[in-house]
């Protein structure tokens, strides 16, 4: 049977609403910001206060996150479960009073509020209910507070390296619904050569940006061949587009080379082998159909897809807490965006997500939802009772 420990939710309003008061703006995505140094000490502090074990990691200067450890007694059979949300926000162009935490009409507003102060809110509030009540863990609950998500996830690629848990729950908002599955991407680049000369002698130069236009024509019916594909169950078909495309040094110039660089966002089966090799069938067709072409395809940056069977012990566990505290059985979807519980999951954890609802990621309005961060922390207490008991 679910056991739900008593929640602290003036403690949760006040802890999300101290989050959002903090700047934390991703230093890379606003060159001067000022990242996560000081928000990290506001979450060591207050993990160290409810008799959490505290450590710090910084895989990066200035680039901190925290990691919370309620040990349990260590006995047989305990399992190990991770709470884990991210302390950068992105930029607040636009937004009237990004830093404000004010609550109005049951929402908590600012930036970083929905994604994802909000959810690591209810993470601290989680661990001190199960912490104050008394309620014995065989095996550890872990709060991790991660740096960088919003850019390179620096914190989790460094969290796996030195804190592993059996299972873990990342805490993205997600309207009180379990994500399952989420897309994941590979970052390409295509360089399409041609030759310099005067803009007068076209019998010397080779446009590389008109070569470039062969490759945007192969790639438009690429798209189209993806969008076609039998969907993934939760998060539907994998797609791409030409993101940033640069060629040429002047109008009088034949441009000698120009840089494509495409999105592919992946669904869970694929991988970056995958796509590196449909892309090069691609340009190795444009090569026979002209042997003067020349391309050079490289990929720069992949982050998998993620998906997570619906019968993990995990799963089971958390939507049992969510069917207890909710009233009724919580919805299992799929989501687009990337999320770290890929890195997660690729080193073995067994990882779901899971988090609170609200609007406004990365947009000129976010709040989060003050009734729904209050039953995602009531959620996630229930279940670390359940699952590391």
């Amino acid at each position: 049977m679910t056991q739900n420990p008593p929640l602290d939710r003036d403690f949760l309003v006040s802890t999300c609403r101290d989050l959002v008061q903090i700047n934390s703006i991703n230093p890379v995505l606003v060159p001067g910001a000022p990242g996560e140094a000081e928000v990290a000490a506001y979450v060591a502090e207050c993990l160290t206060a409810m008799g959490l074990e505290v450590t710090r990691h910084e895989p990066e200067s200035g680039r901190v996150s925290v990691v919370g450890r309620l040990p349990g007694t260590g006995d047989a059979g305990g399992r190990s479960l991770m709470l884990n949300a991210h302390l950068d926000t992105v930029g607040v162009e636009g937004m009237k009073d990004p830093f404000s935490g004010d609550v109005r009409e049951g929402r908590l507003y600012g930036r970083g509020a929905y994604d994802m102060k909000g959810s690591l809110a209810a993470c601290i509030a989680a661990a001190k209910a199960v912490a104050e009540s008394g309620i014995p863990l065989r095996g550890d609950l872990v709060v991790a507070a991660v740096a960088d998500e919003e850019y390179g996830s620096l914190g989790t690629s460094d969290l796996v390296t030195h804190t592993l848990t059996d299972a873990a729950i990342v805490t993205e908002p997600t309207a009180l619904e379990i994500c399952l599955a989420h897309k994941g991407y590979v970052w390409l680049r295509v360089d399409t050569l041609g030759r310099a000369a005067h803009g007068s002698r076209f019998q010397e130069g080779i446009d590389a940006n008109m070569r470039m236009g062969r490759v945007l024509h192969a790639l438009e019916g690429l798209e189209r061949e993806l969008r076609a594909r039998e969907p993934h169950p939760l998060v539907g078909p994998p797609s791409l587009h030409a993101a940033l495309l640069e060629g040429g040094t002047g109008l009088s110039t034949y441009a000698a080379q120009c840089r494509l660089q495409i999105e592919r966002r992946t669904v869970p089966g694929e991988d970056e082998a995958q796509v590196l090799s449909e892309v090069q069938a691609l340009l190795d067709g444009l090569c026979s159909d002209d042997p003067g072409f020349q391309a050079h395809l490289e990929s720069f940056f992949v982050r998998p897809p993620f998906e997570v069977a619906r019968d993990a012990v995990v799963v089971r566990t958390l939507a049992d807490a969510a069917a207890a505290v909710l009233g009724k059985a919580p919805r299992f979807v799929g989501d687009s965006p990337w999320m770290d519980s890929a890195l997660l999951a690729e080193a073995g954890v067994e990882t779901v997500v899971f988090g609170p609802g609200g609007i406004g990621a990365h947009a000129d309005e976010e709040w989060v939802d003050v009734e729904s961060m209050e039953r995602c922390a009531a959620v996630l207490a229930a279940t670390a009772v359940t699952y590391c008991a």
